[in-house]
């Protein structure tokens, strides 16, 4: 398991984190019921085999993971359904149905459909920097992330975590990089941005698979466009585009980086899994702390 993305949050190095492990089992995902539309708890991070150890730490970092169960009802099947009750109350007593009995039969349909209906399961990833006080969550949705961040705040009662608040616009840091200004050390340009006119409807460019220092970008930046995403690399060990919501997206993990891996001695899957965290919390973590002075991230009161 490797992240995909971040989608960071700032929370109060003074939280106390302490009773996650007595708090957890009591949180736990529970099998979607009969006539429950969902259900959403903690699993554990090493996968659906483990059903006891709901998180794993070490060295400031915690690793949880939040699952769902969704019931799958396709809308247009209920219309087709609801549609058909209908048309047979219209037949059989030669009227039609009013707006609170077509709702009234469609809470029906949905009571006898639910549970027959097909579940979807999913699982968001995070980790926790106690040190520091950043949650990183593999997900580009900022939505999806505030969901994650409710579900430690209901476990633990009280958890003050808010979005990244940067001190300096980051539009215009990433297109003063894309225009040459010097970079913070260890990260380069990747092939891949996006430009757009600061103007409401105004053009967009996506550039991929491109040399970003060329006359070809100069011009769209001459012109006056912005930078709202932008691939770079860091020390030959991350590859990610960062946006100007400082989500980071397509996040790849290189081989200065899956080198490290190699050289470990433990065998079987938790030994790896427990390999892969210490080398994401450890990479994840540097990057953190470049961006954060790089845009001038506040840390949470």
């Amino acid at each position: 398991m490797f992240f995909r993305s971040l989608t960071m949050f700032r929370f109060p190095v003074a939280t106390d984190l302490s009773e996650i492990a007595q708090l957890l089992p009591a949180a736990a995902l529970k099998p979607v019921g009969p006539l429950e539309m969902s259900s959403r708890g903690f699993v554990s991070p090493f996968g659906r085999e483990e059903t006891e150890q709901l998180f794993h730490g070490r060295d400031g970092w915690l690793w949880l993971a939040i699952g769902g169960q969704d019931k799958i009802l396709p809308a247009s099947v209920v219309a087709d359904r609801l549609e058909e009750k209908l048309i047979a109350i219209e037949r059989t007593e030669g009227r039609r149905a009013g707006g609170r009995e077509r709702k009234r039969i469609k809470d029906d349909l949905l009571h006898e459909m639910l549970p027959g209906a097909m579940v979807k399961s999913s699982r968001t990833d995070l980790f926790l920097n106690t040190e520091h006080g950043v949650a990183f969550v593999d997900t580009t949705s900022r939505k999806s992330g505030e969901f994650v961040m409710s579900d430690i705040r209901g476990l633990l009662g009280s958890f003050p975590a808010m979005p990244l608040n940067a001190e300096l616009a980051p539009r215009s840091i990433l297109t003063g990089w894309l225009a040459g200004e010097p970079l913070p050390d260890g990260l380069a340009l990747g092939e891949e941005c996006k430009l757009e006119d600061p103007i409401s409807g105004g053009a967009v460019v996506n550039c991929q698979h491109q040399e970003l220092r060329s006359d070809e970008i100069d011009k769209h930046l001459e012109a006056g466009k912005q930078v709202t995403k932008l691939a770079l690399v860091y020390q030959d060990a991350l590859s990610f585009v960062l946006g100007d919501d400082l989500v980071v997206r397509k996040l790849r993990f290189l081989d200065g980086a899956l080198d490290k891996l190699d050289n470990t001695d433990d065998d079987g899957m938790r030994a790896e899994l427990d390999a892969r965290f210490t080398l994401q919390t450890a990479e994840v973590g540097r990057l953190f702390a470049v961006l954060a002075a790089a845009f001038r991230i506040s840390a949470a009161d």
